[in-house]
């Protein structure tokens, strides 16, 4: 072991470190991850949810319910919001609401996900926000499209 350390450190005295080359990231090398909060009551779907947006370069946040989304959204800065429409405590349309009041820029920037839409109130709301949204199941790809599109 001692031999090995010794070798090592002759290794590393005989490099010339002042000529090695510069290895340093390059702003066009790096990557831009959009802060995302996802607000879902289903924790198995939002775990997953997060995994997946995480592996596509977005930095995702979890909350289970609107009111915990809402504590979050005071609390931090997102550049979009993933949420499903019926959910204890504080409905995703009700947080909505509340969180565009504290965070205007939001107010577009919200892609709903619900198994509702079909329910006379969930797509009255949906249609007078004009907002994004899809419908429980989706393909998975469907929302890492939306928001791409939505953030570019």
């Amino acid at each position: 072991m001692r031999r090995l350390a010794l070798e090592l450190l002759s290794l590393c005295h005989a490099m010339d470190l002042h000529n090695q080359p510069d290895l340093a990231v390059r702003p066009s090398d790096t990557i831009e991850f959009k802060a995302v909060l996802l607000v879902d009551d289903d924790k198995q779907l939002a775990q997953a949810l997060q995994w997946i947006l995480a592996d596509a370069n977005f930095l995702v946040d979890v909350a289970n319910d609107g009111a915990e989304a809402l504590v979050k959204v005071k609390a931090n800065e997102y550049d979009a919001v993933v949420c499903d429409v019926m959910m204890p405590k504080l409905r995703g349309d009700e947080f909505y609401l509340q969180a565009r009041e504290l965070r205007p820029h939001l107010a577009d920037r919200f892609i709903f996900i619900t198994g509702f839409a079909a329910d006379a109130k969930i797509n009255l709301f949906l249609t007078q926000t004009d907002s994004k949204y899809l419908v429980k199941p989706f393909p998975i790809q469907h929302l890492i499209n939306c928001l791409k599109q939505l953030l570019d």
